[in-house]
């Protein structure tokens, strides 16, 4: 029993002696000093939080660079996220110094080198969101330890501006916006300058985000300033093409936050916004959570980028020539867009109450409002079309759903995807469907028996959430979690989701422009799973037929 007790200390001492770190990291601010944490045998984690890669910005500037430390940093908490509304928009959270971005580097029997890096850049309607996501017991959402660990890639999560601070425009030079995007750019840059130092290859780095953040991806991929940084791009529910991706007319929502904030609207007005104060500059622009079917929320978001003539030189449909040697995935949930249907259609939750199909009608009326009385009816007829002659409840529940999420997320995805293909030179194309049941369906009040995937139900499965949190999760969801995972990282290593070193459960064959193939990612996925042309009658619908109808202002 005593040797044996003796044999515990010795190996215990050893693993303590030989354990695996960086140790103080030398970044072009100056030096840095993370956390290690033991995640098994000889297997550990280099976690830094909180590394400062801009300067505090200046109100409606671009960032700058951060003037550097003198000492060692300590990079051990999570920094303020940036200036923000609370969830209920009565008040506000956050700091306008924000721009800090935070790190996971595992390592085995020796230190790393050479990894492949993923970015995550999040969600939340260019309005809110934190690079550490929503915190339930110190449980992160955003937490990069699961895929760093399990994939064997370092994470990066960052931080930028987001609401009126972070995208707020005159549509003119004096407040030409997108600063929010310019923040991720010059945290990808810092990355890709610094990332050698933390066992990085800062020649393999993979961007991925979902809804704004999936956005925010397509957007830098674009962008002409991110030429050589970034080796590929994961957008998860959001595309630079989505109807609340690019703002047409910036001018007006900045007249009306002028005006709330006691500024005047002619050539003074953008001097007087930068002198306001942050806390009601933010608050003037949170979001009006009062929508019908014929104010749909989305048609309330009015934060988000502007085609500045800079970061984006021209219309994002028109740039997809700069992501040609871009690894590319882009992918829905298929119930993305109930998050927003249901707020229009309160209906749609409730198992007892029929949803008039008026209500659909007003709904794509309002989606179609350019094309006038012909657009809704043509809509309709597609939408309505395998009904019969008498449709019951559910039907006509989960037609309200659908038109949401191909309206909203599904055919703008399509056709970003598609332009990819098209454009590529070395770049390869991916597309998917999760259709995981959501976990609450039929459970509670607020969501159906029939839910599938809902906006946003993919996160916890990348990030890992059912193997960190497994009270919380039954094994299939293990399953799921462990298929995204693996197709995510390997992708980020390879440039193809199939080959890394994770086995998948599917091979995931390439999206072309004639072929439109994708992956329906389930837990129950097999080889089976691989399908063809994604809701091909409504993308054609909305990107064909839609299109083709005269516009009302050109027939009166």
């Amino acid at each position: 029993m005593a040797l044996l007790g003796i044999c515990v200390a010795v190996a215990v001492f050893l693993e303590a002696v030989s354990a695996t770190s960086l140790g103080t990291v030398s970044t072009e601010g100056g030096l840095l000093q993370g956390q290690n944490i033991r995640l098994g045998l000889r297997r550990h984690m280099d976690v830094f939080k909180g590394i400062p890669f801009a300067d505090i910005p200046g109100r409606f500037e671009k960032p700058k660079r951060h003037p550097g430390w003198d000492g060692v940093l300590k990079a051990k908490e999570y920094r303020a996220r940036c200036l923000q509304p609370n969830l209920i928009m009565t008040d506000t959270r956050g700091s306008e110094d924000c721009l800090y971005l935070n790190i996971w580097v595992p390592h085995g029997r020796e230190v790393s080198s050479n990894l492949p890096v993923m970015v995550w850049i999040y969600g939340g309607g260019f309005l809110v969101g934190g690079s550490m996501g929503a915190n339930f017991l110190d449980n992160y959402l955003y937490d990069g330890q699961e895929i760093a660990d399990r994939g064997n890639v370092i994470v990066v999560s960052l931080g930028y501006r987001v609401g009126t601070l972070g995208f707020l425009s005159t549509g003119d030079s004096d407040l030409p916006g997108n600063y929010g995007l310019w923040d991720q750019q010059a945290a990808i840059a810092w990355v890709h300058r610094n990332i050698r130092s933390f066992g990085g290859d800062p020649n393999n780095i993979t961007l991925f985000g979902e809804s704004a953040g999936g956005a925010s991806v397509s957007f830098q991929t674009l962008t002409p300033h991110n030429k050589g940084l970034i080796r590929r791009g994961i957008s998860q529910s959001g595309v630079s093409l989505c109807p609340w991706g690019v703002i047409k007319n910036p001018r007006k929502f900045a007249e009306e936050v002028a005006l709330k904030v006691n500024c005047p609207t002619d050539s003074r007005m953008a001097a007087c916004l930068k002198m306001t104060d942050p806390v009601l500059l933010t608050m003037a622009g949170t979001l009006n959570m009062e929508s019908s079917p014929a104010e749909p929320l989305v048609e309330n978001l009015f934060l988000s980028a502007v085609v500045d003539g800079d970061f984006l030189p021209d219309h994002p449909s028109k740039l997809f020539h700069n992501a040609a040697e871009i690894d590319y995935i882009a992918g829905v949930n298929d119930m993305d867009g109930h998050i927003f249907t249901a707020i229009d259609i309160p209906s749609l939750n409730s198992m007892l109450v029929d949803t008039p199909i008026d209500d659909l009608k007003t709904l794509l009326a309002s989606y179609t409002r350019d094309k006038g009385k012909a657009g809704m009816e043509n809509a309709f007829s597609v939408y309505s079309s395998d009904w019969g002659t008498n449709p019951n409840r559910e039907t006509i529940k989960r037609t309200g759903v659908a038109i949401g999420t191909d309206f909203i997320f599904l055919v703008p995805t399509q056709t970003a995807l598609y332009l990819h293909a098209k454009h590529a030179t070395t770049g390869r194309t991916y597309s998917y469907m999760l259709s995981e049941p959501n976990r609450l369906g039929g459970l509670t009040t607020p969501y159906p028996s029939w839910m599938g995937a809902d906006h946003m139900d993919d996160l916890q499965y990348v990030f890992g959430k059912p193997f960190s949190s497994p009270l919380g999760y039954w094994p299939r969801h293990r399953d799921l979690s462990r298929y995204m995972i693996a197709y995510w990282t390997n992708f980020a290593k390879t440039g193809n989701p199939n080959q890394g070193d994770l086995e998948v459960p599917a091979t995931w064959p390439e999206f072309t422009a004639d072929g439109h193939k994708y992956l329906e990612i389930h837990h129950d996925m097999n080889k089976g799973y691989v399908r063809q042309k994604m809701r091909m009658r409504y993308v054609h619908f909305w990107t064909s037929v839609l299109p083709s109808l005269p516009d009302l202002n050109q027939t009166e």
